[in-house]
C-alpha cells in the first residue's frame, strides 16, 4: 500500500542528517520514489549519508530552515516534505532559547510559506510529546510550531497543500537519548546519572518512529495530530537493565 502511494513522487527531508532523518531517507529510498532529497545544513553529515545509502535517487541539498528563499528554490519540484529539521535538546534550547525560536518556530513558518508558493502536496512536522503542557523552551517552541503548522491549512484552501503533524516519544538509541549516555556512563564504570527516580517516558524504536511518519503522509488530509500507541517506562528500569547487560562486558 504503502509503495503505491509513494510511486513516482518526489520527496525532501529536512534534518535529513539527524537520527529520524536519516531513517526516514533511508526508508523511503526503498519505495519506487522517483527521488529524496536530504536537507541539512550539516554538510559533513550529508556527504556520509550518500557514502552510506549510495542510490541515485538521493540527492543531498545543503541549506538552512531560516533562508526562506533557499527553500523555495528547493521546493520547486517536490510533491511531499517531511520537515525533522528543529533543535531538539531540552538543556541546550534552554540556554539558547532566541536560537530555539527561530529554528523551531520561525524555521517552520519558512518551510509552510515556501510550500505554499511551490504547492507542494503535503508538509508533515516531526513534533514530540513534550509539546502538550511544555515546561521548557523546547517544547513550547514545537508546540507553536504545529499550532502554526495546524493552522496553515486555512491559507492552502480545500485542494491546496496539505499540512499535519506526526507527535513523537522518546526515540530509543538516537542521538543525545539515555540509552548512548548511560552506556557511556556504564563503560567509564559508573555513576549512572538520573534526574528523577520517579521520571517516566513514552518510548518509541526508530523503525516505529519512521513507519509513523510515512503511514501519516499517505492518510493525512489536513490539520491531524499523529501519535503512535507508546509504551511508558521508568528511567531506572532502563537504566537497571543497561548495567545488568552491559556492566558484565565493561567489567
Amino acid at each position: 500500500m504503502l509503495n503505491d502511494y509513494y510511486k513516482g513522487k518526489r520527496v525532501l527531508v529536512t534534518g535529513g542528517c539527524g537520527s529520524i532523518g536519516k531513517k526516514i531517507v533511508a526508508e523511503l529510498l526503498k519505495y519506487d520514489v522517483e527521488i529524496v532529497k536530504a536537507f541539512d545544513n550539516n554538510e559533513t553529515g550529508l556527504f556520509d549519508l550518500e557514502l552510506d545509502l549510495k542510490s541515485p535517487k538521493l540527492k543531498t541539498v545543503v541549506g538552512d530552515v531560516k533562508q526562506l528563499d533557499g527553500l523555495k528554490r528547493v521546493f520547486r519540484d517536490v510533491d511531499i516534505v517531511l520537515h525533522a529539521a528543529a533543535y531538539k535538546h531540552v538543556p541546550s534550547c534552554e540556554y539558547n532559547p532566541m536560537e530555539a525560536v527561530e529554528t523551531n518556530v520561525s524555521g517552520t513558518q519558512n518551510i509552510i510559506d515556501a510550500a505554499l508558493v511551490c504547492d507542494v502536496e503535503k508538509v508533515i512536522l516531526i513534533s514530540t510529546d513534550k509539546a502538550v503542557n511544555p515546561v521548557n523552551v523546547m517544547g513550547a517552541t514545537k508546540l507553536l510550531a504545529e499550532r502554526v503548522m495546524i493552522s496553515s491549512n486555512v491559507y492552502s484552501g480545500e485542494n491546496g497543500t496539505k499540512f499535519a503533524c506526526v507527535r513523537f516519544g522518546n526515540v530509543l538509541n538516537s542521538r543525545g537519548s539515555v540509552i548512548p549516555i548511560f552506556k557511556k556512563q556504564i563503560k567509564k564504570g559508573g555513576p549512572v546519572t538520573i534526574t528523577d527516580v520517579e521520571m517516566t517516558r513514552f518510548i518509541m524504536n526508530i523503525h516505529e518512529a519512521a513507519k509513523l511518519i510515512l503511514d501519516a503522509v499517505s492518510i493525512a488530509e489536513g490539520g491531524e495530530i499523529f501519535i503512535l500507541k507508546m509504551p511508558a517506562v521508568k528511567v531506572t528500569d532502563i537504566a537497571e537493565v543497561m548495567i545488568e547487560y552491559y556492566a558484565p562486558k565493561y567489567g
